[in-house]
């Protein structure tokens, strides 16, 4: 049966853009996908979530000088509305969406890459990974951390990848059809709403693929605080999921939520000095295998890996156990 499409429209894709205040890293951005050709590329839509800074300038300069971008105001504010609007008004445009965040860079080529990646596998969706890297001194530590077993647990998508089905990876190029299937984000998410939709997508049977060769640079928080709230925010985020779908956690995540209890249990440890042994030796083993990290590349920032998990692991611990509490509280009230 004809599809009405010339077979070069059948491998094009939109590329959409969801930002907030991304005046340091939008330009560079749009760039990049500037330069694929339109025989792939069709659009780019930037879904700003209201951005205060000089990101809409930048963007509309960016417009006047390619026409296959385009603004879209996205009064949701959040990833996930971001990308469900662009979808609604842009789907119809190519057959795949390619999610870009803008606080990172990509290889050469990226969008090609993923529709060869498709074309070879015939993927539902095609993931990427994530590969961290630092410009200042705490963002290496950091980015040291998360690009280690001590900091991803051994994440599939969060090491360079070689090519295979998985369960969950960071969000790339997806089929709009099966995108539209399962009903796009939930936008009651504002974090990990991407392994969210991986598992609705799992449940109704489409393929997620982990490309190979086409890993993007990450760059962390800056601060310590920014870098607790994000895995604060990651935290809650994957309770929700747990509590909407009923799911097993895996092992490695659910190491990082024993930290907060341990923690709490070492304050008592005045009283009972056994209580602070769990969460003292977790310091200890987190920051020896920093230093060890920074020792083996030979770079002194990177010896903080250590300190910067920390962070990460108690971010997680406190922002899963704040959710999982509240769900508590709110069953208990109304079975009341």
């Amino acid at each position: 049966m004809s599809t009405g499409q010339n077979p070069s429209e059948l491998r094009r894709c939109v590329v959409v853009i969801p930002c907030l205040n991304e005046e340091d890293h939008i330009e560079q951005t749009l760039n990049h996908f500037m330069a694929e050709p339109d025989g792939i590329v069709c659009k780019i839509v930037v879904a700003d979530g209201g951005s205060t800074d000089q990101t809409l300038g930048i963007v509309e300069g960016c417009a006047a000088r390619d026409s296959r971008i385009v603004m879209m105001h996205n009064t949701g504010r959040i990833q996930s509305c971001g990308m469900n609007r662009a979808v609604e008004a842009w789907g119809d445009a190519a057959p795949f969406i390619v999610r870009v965040d803008a606080h990172a860079a990509y290889p050469s080529g990226f969008c090609a890459s993923l529709l060869a990646a498709q074309e070879a596998t015939g993927a539902d969706s095609v993931v990427v990974s994530m590969i961290a890297k630092g410009k200042i001194c705490f963002q290496q530590a950091a980015a040291a951390a998360q690009n280690s077993l001590l900091g991803n647990g051994g994440s599939a998508h969060r090491r360079a990848a070689d090519g295979r089905f998985v369960d969950h990876g960071h969000h790339a190029l997806m089929s709009v059809a099966a995108f539209r299937a399962v009903g796009g984000y939930d936008e009651t998410f504002s974090h990990n709403e991407d392994a969210e939709l991986d598992w609705r997508l799992k449940q109704a049977g489409f393929r997620i693929y982990l490309c190979g060769g086409a890993d993007i640079t990450y760059y962390p928080r800056t601060s310590p605080l920014a870098l607790f709230r994000q895995y604060w925010n990651f935290g809650r985020g994957r309770a929700k999921n747990a509590h909407k779908h009923r799911v097993m956690l895996k092992l490695r995540q659910m190491l990082p939520i024993l930290v907060g209890p341990a923690v709490a249990f070492a304050l008592l440890g005045v009283f009972a000095p056994l209580l602070a042994v769990p969460a003292l030796s977790w310091a200890l083993i987190c920051i020896a295998y920093g230093i060890s990290i920074g020792l083996r590349k030979r770079e002194p920032c990177a010896c903080g890996a250590g300190l910067a998990a920390m962070i990460m692991h108690l971010g997680f611990s406190f922002g899963f156990l704040s959710y999982a509490a509240g769900a508590l509280v709110q069953k208990s009230g109304s079975s009341n």
